[in-house]
């Protein structure tokens, strides 16, 4: 089966990023170095296929920036109840792998979603299915079902937070509505919630 070809126009941003961290790695950035770089990022694309990454066109700075203070919150939390775990519960911390299925199904989301996930102490993600955009985590300090959907809640939380930041218009409408509903769920009665 023949793949298809993709334009050198489509790649330059890959292959831009490419001599960037040939330079980096050699940490020479002469002329000569980088058409060297170059030369090795254009074999490297054309004889280790990748399949294109699809971007959404849209990036949000203000949510991605609010998201990098949240993200650091998040890790510092964790990583004080993880000592905390250490010390009051030792060996006996109880852990689960819990198998999340993601709304996207996007290649950049779900990688993106793993990554920021394995990057936050007491969270791994051990395994993704990637044709039913499943990520199954594993996470220390889980006792019970109720557990596990706190998991669930958490790692697509992570993602609506990455669809707002960079998800496609759809996505962003898919999340948009989730919350809506969940507002409406949790106001009220009288407030003009579900009774």
């Amino acid at each position: 089966m023949r793949r298809p070809r993709t334009s050198l126009r489509i790649e330059l941003p890959l292959l831009g990023w490419l001599v960037l961290v040939w330079a980096a790695l050699w940490q020479d950035f002469s002329p000569g170095n980088l058409v060297f770089g170059a030369l090795v990022a254009l074999v490297v694309t054309r004889v280790f296929y990748l399949p294109p990454v699809e971007l959404s066109g849209r990036f949000n700075v203000l949510h991605a920036v609010r998201y990098a203070f949240v993200f650091v919150w998040h890790v510092i939390v964790a990583s004080v109840q993880l000592a905390w775990l250490a010390i009051a519960k030792g060996p006996r911390v109880r852990s689960a792998v819990v198998a999340v299925p993601l709304r996207s199904h996007a290649d950049l989301m779900v990688t993106a979603t793993g990554h920021v996930i394995s990057l936050v102490p007491g969270s791994l993600v051990v395994d993704v299915d990637r044709a039913n955009a499943t990520l199954y985590v594993h996470y220390i300090d889980i006792e019970d079902a109720a557990g596990a959907d706190r998991v669930r809640r958490e790692v697509l939380g992570v993602e609506a937070e990455l669809i707002r930041i960079m998800g496609t218009k759809e996505e962003l409408a898919l999340v948009t509505e989730e919350q809506h509903l969940d507002r409406m769920m949790s106001a009220e009665p009288g407030e003009g919630g579900i009774r």
